[in-house]
């Protein structure tokens, strides 16, 4: 009795993590939404070397185990940038996890009205439990903001790096959804 009653919940859970709900997006031009669902653990300034080359703006988000694991797409673009990052599997919260994890960075080039061109770097961070990312989208596809990029199976955090002109509309310890958070506008 008590053996199908775990195992029912864990059915039920898995179910849970596997749910994709439509989202509102937010089309706005010069706007950044949320590629995660999931608690913004850290706001930083600092040099991202590999896509942006520059001293950017890194925000990132926890997604624990109740939270919704597709990432959707922060801006419109074109994916630029592909790199697969083999790595250890720590938990997904600690600031080690961004460098040390199995990752996938995607950077997005895009036009923003007013602005030109503007590139945006997103990290996506396999944790403890996660031991899969799951892409849809390749180098030179075309994304629309708020399209559906990939899964992180089973808990893990996505980075999100973003140039200094933003005006963050977001604050350490608030909650976020995919597509329908404004991160921020591009000035």
């Amino acid at each position: 009795m008590i053996l199908a009653f775990v195992v029912w919940l864990l059915f039920i859970e898995v179910c849970y993590f596997f749910r994709d709900p439509e989202r509102k997006i937010f089309q706005a031009p010069n706007v950044i939404v949320s590629p995660a669902d999931g608690k913004i653990i850290a706001i930083k300034t600092m040099k991202e070397n590999i896509f942006l080359k520059q001293e950017c703006i890194r925000i990132s988000i926890f997604m624990n185990i109740f939270s919704v694991h597709v990432n959707r797409a922060p801006i419109s673009g074109t994916i630029k940038y592909y790199h697969y990052n083999p790595g250890k599997f720590i938990s997904a919260f600690k600031e080690k996890a961004s460098l040390d994890n199995e990752q996938v960075l995607i950077g997005i080039r895009g036009e923003m009205e007013g602005k030109g061109e503007v590139k945006i770097l997103t990290k996506l961070i396999a944790g403890l439990i996660a031991r899969r990312i799951v892409l849809w989208k390749q180098k030179s596809d075309s994304v629309i903001k708020g399209e559906r990029m990939s899964m992180i199976k089973f808990g893990s955090r996505v980075d999100l790096y973003l140039p200094l002109e933003v005006t963050l509309q977001i604050k350490e310890g608030e909650w976020v959804k995919a597509g329908e958070t404004i991160i921020g506008f591009i000035k």
